[in-house]
């Protein structure tokens, strides 16, 4: 019995930074209460509304944008069309002017100090990502509704049975690694064919090649936005962006109009092993800068990992010409695979695992796509996949300020040259001789996950963050 059916598209998930679990996540569980508040007829009872935020999401919600998040959902705004330019001043205004325009349907009085609060020292057993809304009516009465932001972007509403929601008819169900590889070796497929058959249980194959083609093109123009933005990240800790003078260092001073000159003109520069370094450093820091700016990225599997996968496909692309319309579908759809079995072995929550199950999985599913795309095998797309989280074992989630930023923008680059290491390792190797699987990595990673102290999982109560006065200028 398969308990999670996940598509593509669930991994991947085009949103608006910085954080998939605190800002995406909660964005649409906002969303989601003014669906259930119109499904019953109650817009046009409410007199206020209030937002109680508890564990991960109080502790580390204002670095992570989670009050700008759920504000901006509750007025009816879509993270995935939303202008990400509009983001601030729309939050301001409804702190300045105390208004608060829900479902964009009823101007309601909201005090942000007062009816956004932040419940430090209460968490909900379910998961540590947890919001509650309280919507008080005319008649005295209120509507009230938990939901648990769980990793990813996805989300959870208390008390509904996840397990009965409709299922499609999967030809190759997965669970773990071991099911994946059974699927692969019985009919001769690559992980990335199989995922395109389970697509076809949801929606034909065009329609999700187009989908995959769209997040692509969201990928790209991050890392092209990224690498040709300037200044200073939000938050107060004064960082500076380095991609743009990364980019500028490696490439001159000559302006290129489009992504497609740009990398033709990084290709001529050839493929030396410093050069090729820094440029797989620079594409992931460009992500990240976006990712911490409010800018709109892709769950990768999810917004704190963001630059990992796109990093590692702009690598493909730009130093092994991989850069056409079927070799970018079968790089995504095979690294949603992987993501997937983490997803249901484990966990791809920081608050839940650390960061392990954010740059570990993210850096996994992209050795495997890596290595499938550069013609591995399916024992070698998984053996890759397994040395990459091998090697993210153990690594927390302590962002200082509770911003996605320090030190979590270079440890995207870190997992993604640690991907495309894993990759070649398993290129040159016989998987048959190798000594751990997949599950079993994903097992150790969720044991981990479970031993690991609370103050390491995106608390902000730990580690760096407590050893780095935020004074200090960044290294």
């Amino acid at each position: 019995m398969i308990k999670e059916q996940i598509s593509v598209f669930d991994i991947f998930k085009i949103g608006i930074g910085p954080s998939s679990s605190h800002t995406l996540g909660p964005w649409r569980a906002a969303q989601q209460f003014t669906a259930s508040l119109a499904q019953n007829n109650l817009i046009d009872e409410i007199e206020g509304i209030k937002i109680l935020l508890y564990g991960s999401l109080a502790k580390t919600g204002k670095g992570h944008g989670t009050d700008v998040a759920i504000l901006l959902g509750l007025t009816g705004a879509d993270p995935v069309t939303f202008d990400v330019d509009a983001v601030t001043p729309t939050f301001e205004s409804i702190q300045r002017d105390k208004k608060l325009n829900l479902a964009d349907q009823l101007i309601l009085d909201f005090d942000y100090d007062n009816d956004l609060l932040f419940l430090f020292a209460e968490s909900l057993p379910f998961h540590p990502n947890a919001v509650t809304f309280q919507a008080f009516l005319k008649d005295g009465k209120a509507f009230s509704e938990t939901y648990y932001s769980i990793g990813g972007g996805f989300v959870v509403k208390e008390g509904e049975d996840n397990s009965k929601k409709a299922q499609v008819d999967l030809p190759f169900p997965v669970e773990k690694a071991k099911d994946l590889l059974h699927w692969c070796l019985s009919t001769g497929l690559k992980v990335s064919e199989i995922v395109m058959e389970n697509e076809l249980a949801w929606r034909a194959e065009a329609e999700t090649k187009k989908g995959i083609l769209q997040h692509f093109a969201v990928m790209r123009d991050c890392i092209y936005r990224g690498c040709h933005t300037t200044g200073f990240l939000p938050g107060g800790l004064n960082v500076a962006r380095r991609a743009f003078p990364l980019n500028k260092r490696l490439i001159g001073n000559n302006e290129y109009s489009d992504y497609n000159s740009w990398v033709a003109a990084i290709r001529k520069g050839g493929n030396g092993f410093n050069y090729t370094l820094d440029w797989v450093s620079c594409f992931a820091l460009a992500v990240n800068e976006e990712n911490a700016s409010f800018g709109r990225v892709v769950t990768a599997p999810t917004n704190g990992a963001a630059g990992v996968i796109p990093a590692v496909l702009q690598y493909f692309i730009t130093f092994c010409d991989g850069y056409s319309e079927e070799k970018i579908i079968q790089f995504i759809a095979c690294a949603s695979e992987i993501g997937s079995i983490f997803k249901k072995g484990a966990t791809i929550s920081a608050a839940m695992g650390g960061c392990q199950a954010e740059i570990g999985v993210s850096s996994a599913m992209a050795a495997a796509a890596l290595t499938e795309c550069l013609g591995g095998s399916q024992r070698q797309v998984l053996m890759a996949a397994e040395i990459a989280m091998e090697h993210h074992l153990g690594l927390t989630c302590d962002p200082i300020g509770g911003l996605v930023q320090i030190p979590c923008i270079e440890r995207n680059t870190m997992g993604a040259i640690k991907a495309i290491t894993a990759s070649q390792l398993a290129l040159q190797s016989n998987p048959d001789k190798a000594k751990v699987s997949l599950d079993a990595v994903v097992n150790t990673m969720w044991e981990t996950a479970l031993d690991m102290n609370a103050k390491y999982k995106e608390t902000s109560d730990g580690g760096l963050a407590t050893n780095i006065p935020i004074s200090l200028p960044e290294c």
